[in-house]
């Protein structure tokens, strides 16, 4: 049996990639979950990751218990879980559509909640684990063009620190990370203009990398963060200050 197993959603992504690697140097063997797994199965055999992808549609509850369940007897137990699905796009509140707000919800909410659901229970049993769900500025203060994508993050930012307080008692930590601009392809799509501005009010006036944001994911999930629960931590560059 592994020592430590880590459960890594939006794996392929551009924070999601980093975040695999630098769990795995912790000593992580590392569950990466995404819905295409093509290029991440072959970026872990050719780096030689101690990882295994699993394909999953993070919107259905059905996929992700029976996901979870494949991990749990694939190797045993599971000891962090780390949410980095994320997806928006900038357009205004009034011009948007109901199917649009429906995908937001599928991708930015209910993954969060049908995999705690799941895995809260297996770390019960075993006496403790680590969650961190990867949020977003936008969450803490609004965002323009982002109006129900800042509300879905900020849902699960009041989420996070409900469930804090419920499993604390059975050693699980919850906390948020709450990424600002950050150089991936999801941030080469938005609006120039807008991502040009954010940039001016970012006090090291430039994006996160993304091995940053997993830097603090690595953070949470260490001992090193065995007091620390129902926190949010700004990785923006000084972009929101508490």
């Amino acid at each position: 049996m592994v020592e430590k197993v880590a459960i890594v959603t939006g794996a392929a992504g551009g924070m999601g990639l980093p975040t695999v690697r630098r769990l795995v140097s912790e000593g992580f063997t590392v569950a990466a979950l995404d819905l295409n797994t093509q290029a991440l199965e072959k970026i872990i055999s050719d780096e030689g990751l101690k990882a295994k992808a699993y394909q999953i549609d993070a919107s259905s509850e059905t996929k992700c218990r029976e996901t979870v369940a494949k991990i749990k007897a694939d190797f045993g137990r599971i000891d962090a879980f780390v949410n980095m699905i994320g997806w928006t796009s900038s357009s205004r509140f009034v011009e948007e559509k109901s199917d649009y707000w429906n995908k937001l919800i599928g991708v930015n909410f209910l993954p969060v909640v049908y995999l705690s659901h799941a895995i809260a229970p297996i770390m019960i049993e075993q006496g403790g684990g680590k969650m961190v769900f990867v949020t977003s500025d936008a969450g803490k203060v609004g965002t323009s063009g982002e109006a129900v994508y800042a509300g879905l993050k900020g849902g699960v930012i009041a989420f996070a620190k409900s469930v804090a307080r419920e499993w604390a008692r059975y050693n699980i930590n919850v906390n948020c990370t709450a990424p600002g601009p950050t150089d991936t392809p999801l941030e080469a799509d938005q609006d120039p203009e807008l991502v040009a501005r954010r940039l001016k009010v970012i006090p090291f006036r430039r994006m996160a990398k993304p091995e940053e944001q997993a830097a603090a994911v690595a953070f949470f999930v260490s001992e090193d963060a065995n007091y620390i629960t129902g926190q949010v931590l700004s990785i923006s560059g000084g972009l929101t200050m508490q």
